[in-house]
């Protein structure tokens, strides 16, 4: 089985506007709408898109933390959500206008109760289970959750899939897991550097690799994708031809699609081809991505 952790979701609610927004006095947009969310809540739905099972973990609290649950159940994800008792689930506003301007909440507390039910939950997985993490960590929790986590399971066979960044991630690498998820800049940016050229990528992707990671996967936005397998190999792959509406989520839609890819073939170029297509489906989409949009751009590539 997959597993993914959101620890903080959010509902994402967007308002387009015709005119320049204007500080300070009474505004009104032309359209909203709202999106259930957070980065381990965005693979769980692709996956299932794509047809595969896994099971979505984190918190929520309140009505808002109820309305996110809600949602996965209504996608056919199965959940296994912890409520908590304070607070609500947070409720990101973002606005489009000639610009965009976002303002994301804080979330609710995490008692240690509730953490100690997260991490009883984690316990139960087994060989061969996969567990993705991805995004940051609330401030309620400790800044080495994700080493806890992975140290906890580490002799139990599972595979760890990684969405961080910068010490989030380097702090993980001692942990091999299977695959991380950095893009460019951010791989640069880890050691102190600016990388040009696809030798160059390679080059620092691999420095990862001897830091225990054991397959890296760079996203390089209009660039196209890189892949470095734990053999060695170097795939590469272009972006598809396609008008970009949206950014959020298209990140943990690479994540997705090529977990999905190679869960079912096991070929490293199918999943960097299926994690391209899936990226690119939820750019060139309002929400996340359907799966008939991603095979169709699969077959594209």
């Amino acid at each position: 089985m997959i597993y993914t952790v959101t620890f903080n979701p959010a509902i994402d609610y967007i308002v387009r506007m015709d005119k320049p927004l204007d500080p300070g006095m009474t505004n009104r947009s032309a359209s909203e709408d709202c999106f259930f969310g957070g980065k381990g809540i965005n693979v769980s739905t692709v996956l299932k898109n794509l047809g595969i099972e896994n099971t979505a973990l984190g918190f929520a609290a309140g009505f808002t933390g109820k309305a996110i649950v809600d949602s996965l159940i209504e996608k056919g994800i199965e959940e296994d959500f912890i409520m908590l008792n304070e607070g609500i689930s947070r409720i990101n506003v973002k606005i489009k206008s000639d610009e965009e301007t976002e303002i994301n909440a804080q979330g609710p507390n995490i008692s240690d109760e509730a953490y100690e039910e997260l991490l009883n939950k984690l316990d139960k997985l087994q060989k061969d289970d996969v567990l993705i993490l991805a995004g940051s960590i609330p401030s309620s929790l400790p800044d080495d959750v994700y080493e806890i986590i992975l140290e906890r399971l580490y002799d139990k066979g599972v595979t760890f899939v990684v969405d961080a960044t910068k010490d989030l991630l380097m702090n993980v690498l001692r942990f091999k897991p299977f695959l991380i998820k950095p893009n460019n800049h951010e791989l640069g940016e880890m050691f102190g550097t600016v990388l040009k050229t696809d030798d160059e990528i390679e080059e620092y992707a691999k420095k990862l690799q001897e830091m225990g990671a054991r397959n890296v996967l760079i996203s390089m936005a209009g660039d196209g994708a890189m892949l470095i397998t734990e053999d060695g190999q170097r795939f590469r792959v272009g972006v598809p031809k396609g008008t970009v509406k949206n950014s959020v989520g298209a990140g943990d839609s690479m994540v997705a699609g090529f977990v999905a890819g190679y869960m079912k073939t096991r070929d490293y170029q199918v999943a960097l081809n299926m994690g391209t297509a899936a990226g690119s489906a939820t750019a060139f989409s309002d929400d996340l991505a359907t799966g008939d949009l991603i095979n169709s751009i699969y077959e594209t590539l």
